[in-house]
């Protein structure tokens, strides 16, 4: 499959679908329950216009960012994701130098494939860890001092799973971590070979960060422990920067302001975990208003544009991330297709900005 076919996401979802199992694909792609939530935030970005503007020289655009005090080439960098070697063998690491490349974050999974202090010397430094908070909490704090002796500076405690929503189309399937191969899973990879050839070479794609420790990571585990005090002792324990991702309440994103977290995340993890949750780019522009001009405010969730990204950012967020899109683009074309699928998001945003009338994405928020 040619990198070139590559025009949009739509494009590299739709290749992505015909060379990944249907197992697979699903996992990537599903939402919770009848995927409501997913469309409701995609209507809202949908029905947010640009405002046109003209007869400004807009010949000179910059695409740069800042965020915690480092330039970063793109204003949207790569959202924690779990398994992503499931796209491709290799998937984390292509991640990880399109992140050195461009200077942008890469958000570093606590089930990643890869271990955490792999990917961030590849990404030369530019890397996030993202953690979950499981069981008692005792193997969330080893891997929170692993990331700071590996030099990560930035921590993503993601809050927004107490309990692993439910999927209709991955359970339908039986997918499973680790896999468990059973009649239907063996048809599916069979009707997949070029994939599941790619997989023998290379291995089944493990959670890499939990080898080291000497026990598997259970997908299943309930994360209903996380409370108040986990992240005091968090914000305690972390020199570097503290985001909390998943906030989709504005008291809840006042509180962690108050609390001494460097940033927040507006997300609804894609939608994945709960379906009747507002619309992350509804709650957006609110959470900016309560929490004022200069608070750090990222986004992530059901963008699928360079468009997307900078309505996002007109919204009121200072950065974006991007999610599932880059592992179709991986499905679909390997590091070509992230390659181009990354041009394609920086051409949609550039172009936007031209007609818009913006040359720079520094916006002041104090008069807006």
């Amino acid at each position: 499959m040619s990198a070139d076919a590559i025009h949009s996401a739509e494009d590299a979802r739709r290749l992505a679908k015909r060379r990944l199992p249907w197992m697979v694909f699903d996992y990537i792609d599903g939402s919770a329950g009848a995927e409501t939530g997913a469309a409701r935030n995609r209507a809202a970005l949908d029905a947010m216009t640009l405002r046109p503007r003209i007869l400004r020289d807009v010949s000179q655009r910059s695409l740069s960012a800042t965020v915690f005090g480092k330039e970063a080439e793109r204003p949207f960098g790569i959202a924690p994701m779990g398994m992503c070697n499931l796209s491709g063998p290799g998937a984390d690491l292509m991640l990880a130098k399109l992140a050195a490349k461009y200077k942008v974050p890469h958000g570093v999974s606590t089930v990643a494939s890869t271990p955490m202090e792999k990917i961030i010397e590849i990404a030369e430094g530019n890397a996030w860890f993202q953690l979950y908070f499981s069981g008692d909490g005792n193997g969330t704090f080893k891997l929170v001092e692993r990331a700071k002796a590996a030099g990560y500076e930035t921590l993503v405690l993601t809050v927004d799973v107490p309990e692993v929503g439910r999927r209709p189309r991955e359970l339908r399937h039986g997918f499973k971590m680790p896999f468990k191969i059973g009649p239907w899973q063996f048809l599916d990879f069979a009707l997949h070979p070029r994939w599941s050839i790619s997989g023998l070479i290379h291995g089944k794609p493990q959670m890499a960060n939990f080898l080291k420790e000497g026990y598997e990571f259970d997908r299943t585990e309930s994360r209903a422990k996380a409370n108040w005090d986990t992240l005091r002792r968090l914000r305690d324990m972390w020199p570097g920067n503290l985001v909390v991702k998943g906030v989709l309440d504005i008291e809840d994103g006042v509180a962690l302001k108050d609390a001494g977290v460097d940033a927040i995340q507006v997300s609804s993890h894609g939608a994945r975990q709960l379906e009747s949750a507002p619309a992350p780019f509804e709650v957006l522009p609110n959470m900016r208003a309560a929490l004022g001009p200069d608070f750090p405010i990222f986004f992530d969730s059901g963008l699928r544009s360079g468009e997307d990204a900078l309505k996002a950012l007109v919204a009121g967020a200072d950065f974006v991330f991007f999610g599932r899109i880059l592992q179709f683009a991986i499905a679909a074309a390997g590091r070509q297709g992230l390659d181009q699928l990354w041009k394609v998001l920086s051409d949609e945003m550039s172009i936007a900005m031209a007609q818009t009338g913006m040359t720079h994405l520094k916006i002041d928020r104090r008069n807006a």
